[in-house]
């Protein structure tokens, strides 16, 4: 590392277990301690919420106009689980514009990359095969942990339905939440080393940050103290990879 900032940050999870809570606490921090505590720099932030949010816009106007619907069905579920491996290759070409718009990007910014994937479509297995390259040397994983209820809950309570494309406020119905999100391959993934996860024949190192007891929802204190904790962690595993 040539920086004092994580180069790319990928925060993994149910919906609802926190990560854009903690992305929004980040991001509201003076950028001096966000540095000095979080290896954070400026923050972009790559989401694919906002993605498929805009091909549900997009499908609801091409029914109002009587064309076919380009991207889900009637019940809002993609027309093929292929959608998923579109929405990661779009995250990884809106990271190569800003790396192509800003000289020398990664001496003060933070690529921030947040999804969540159930093993009904792929999993993170079948995501993490369509990142790029050369975005997987350069990533640590922050993965929130928190059971299937607990996302059900904080999904149902952050609903808000006058804003439902709204990052921190959208939900899902319960049986959808249920069909895509309640099995995932994560455990899995990561039962063999508890510090780094083989992505493209590259270990990446990730750290769980354990948010059973939602210390995101109002953001204070502990949050603070297990976020820093966690990335700090993170920091050193990723800092001492190349040594292994």
């Amino acid at each position: 590392m040539t920086t004092d900032i994580f180069e790319i940050l990928l925060l993994i999870a149910r919906p609802g277990a926190g990560k854009s809570e903690i992305i929004q606490y980040l991001n509201n921090l003076n950028p001096t301690e966000r540095l000095e505590k979080y290896h954070i720099g400026e923050m972009d932030v790559l989401d694919d919420f906002p993605m498929l949010w805009t091909w549900f816009e997009e499908d609801k106007i091409l029914t109002r106009l009587g064309h076919p619907r380009l991207h889900t069905d009637d019940g809002t579920y993609f027309i093929g689980n292929y959608m998923w491996d579109v929405l990661i290759e779009r995250i990884c070409l809106e990271y190569e514009k800003l790396t192509r718009d800003t000289e020398n990007y990664h001496t003060h910014r933070t690529a921030i990359l947040e999804f969540s994937r159930g093993v009904e479509h792929g999993g993170y297995k079948r995501a993490f095969q369509h990142l790029n390259p050369d975005m997987v040397k350069k990533m640590a994983i922050l993965s929130v942990n928190v059971s299937w209820e607990e996302s059900l809950r904080k999904n149902r309570i952050r609903f808000n339905h006058n804003k439902p494309d709204s990052i921190i406020e959208h939900a899902l119905p319960d049986i959808k939440l249920e069909r895509l999100y309640r099995e995932t391959d994560w455990d899995e993934l990561t039962k063999s080393n508890p510090e780094f996860v083989r992505i493209q024949n590259i270990d990446v190192p990730y750290v769980v940050f354990e948010n059973e007891d939602d210390v995101t929802s109002e953001p204070g204190d502990d949050l603070a103290e297990r976020l820093e904790a966690a990335l700090s962690q993170l920091w050193d595993l990723f800092n001492g990879k190349e040594s292994r």
